[in-house]
């Protein structure tokens, strides 16, 4: 055993131990037990970004009686230390939370504060994509997570300001601009020379998540969660490949204020969209912008950047309806209704053959046969191996070195050594 190894599996434990004192003593709070039976007034669902949740659980509520409380953060790097913090106190969960599959190893390290959802709700093993169903369960065999939707990729863009800057606007020329990612760092400089020298891409970040998440290897972590960050030819290739384009970057921070106003101002012209980004780019675009963006594909041919299934907490005082309702957000009608609203893609077999879902067309994107673009590259995504803090790395060391960068504070070597030290630390688990 190596000694990385050995430091993971004793840190592992260590949390476990941590996160189990909290699990126990959700199970303490005896005086807050509801009654047997008893019928919840409310749920509470946390969920991340955008899972366009919000009209089908006005159904839910007319079906069965039981409000449910929509509790959003808008960043994941905002959401993980809320449901740690959740977890290791026993107290504050909802009786649903979203597990993104940058964070949902990290959660597996403790199934003990994670109620079985197997006991719970039918048998669905057969109706998803089955690498992503067996994703949702822990070591120890337990089902702790139902799947939600997978992230497959693409490019939005800006039709009239690739036509302001005389580039094709039609999604299959823009498409054919960039087979691959040289393609699109030369589309992205004819941008910028027709543009009088505006910025093509929002960030050197964005890049590396479009490279990154369409390698098929292992990236952060080996199979046996030994940190590799260092020597991984997948992160160094989307090392490679974003650090040369810093010459086309905005320079705007994912999630920043710049960054979200960006796109009304049009202060770039594209950016990478897995599926679930679909909303959050109409909504940080606003109404005056419906009908500019449209959607092409990706370099390189396809990827899948995210993606998350909903688990019950332990501590949530009804777990049996708290399964129920995530069975319910996760079903096939669901999850095709989730995608109209705000794109996530869905898992579900009958919804990936839903004629709802593969004729779907969206608007806001210049009428995009989103539903055939997207729909088209789910049966092509590969689960790849994520480590246990992997989020964590991507988060805090890789792209805080990218934009250290980007921004000039450090030149590409020294930014590497940054990263490669970063991902140590916040890859110790």
């Amino acid at each position: 055993m190596s000694v990385t190894t050995r430091r993971t599996r004793l840190a592992a434990a260590a949390l476990a131990a941590i996160t189990a004192i909290g699990g126990l003593a959700a199970c303490g709070n005896d005086d807050d037990e509801p009654a047997a039976g008893e019928k919840p007034a409310k749920l509470v669902v946390d969920t991340f970004g955008e899972f366009g949740y919000d009209e089908i659980v006005k159904q839910y509520e007319k079906d069965t009686g039981i409000k449910v409380e929509l509790r959003k953060t808008a960043q994941l790097g905002e959401y993980r230390p809320k449901l740690v913090r959740y977890l290791a106190t026993g107290k504050g969960a909802a009786d649903v939370v979203a597990l993104e599959e940058g964070i949902l190893n990290e959660f597996k390290a403790n199934p003990r504060n994670w109620a079985d959802l197997a006991p719970l709700v039918a048998d669905h093993s057969k109706e998803y994509l089955p690498w992503k169903w067996e994703l949702g369960k822990a070591p120890d065999g337990r089902l702790i997570g139902l799947p939600t939707d997978v992230g497959s990729l693409a490019v939005c863009y800006r039709k009239d300001l690739f036509q302001a800057a005389g580039l094709p606007t039609e999604r299959d020329q823009v498409s054919a601009l960039w087979a691959d990612w040289k393609g699109f760092h030369e589309a992205g400089l004819k941008y910028k020379q027709g543009s009088g020298g505006k910025a093509f891409i929002d960030s050197i970040t964005a890049v590396s998540n479009g490279v990154l998440f369409q390698q098929g290897s292992d990236l952060f972590y080996d199979k046996e969660n030994n940190i590799i960050a260092d020597t991984s030819p997948a992160v160094k290739n989307a090392w490679e490949t974003a650090t040369s384009m810093v010459d086309i970057s905005a320079k705007a921070q994912t999630w920043s204020p710049e960054w979200s106003g960006g796109f009304k101002q049009g202060t770039f012209a594209a950016t990478f969209c897995p599926s679930w980004m679909l909303g959050i780019v109409s909504d940080n675009s606003g109404a005056a912008n419906k009908g500019k963006w449209d959607v092409a594909a990706v370099p390189g041919g396809g990827g899948n950047w995210g993606g998350s299934w909903l688990g019950v907490p332990e501590q949530s005082k009804y777990p049996k309806e708290a399964a129920k309702l995530a069975e319910y957000l996760t079903s096939a009608a669901s999850q095709v209704e989730a995608f109209k609203a705000k794109g996530p893609l869905p898992t579900n077999l009958e919804a990936l053959k839903n004629d709802a879902f593969l004729s779907y067309t969206n608007e806001y994107f210049s009428n995009a046969p989103t539903g055939k673009i997207f729909g088209e590259s789910v049966a092509k995504i590969q689960p790849i191996h994520l480590g246990p803090k992997h989020q964590a790395v991507k988060e805090n060391a890789l792209e805080p070195a990218l934009r250290a960068f980007e921004n000039g504070q450090a030149d590409k070597a020294k930014a590497w050594e940054q990263f490669t030290k970063d991902a140590k630390t916040q890859g110790a688990f």
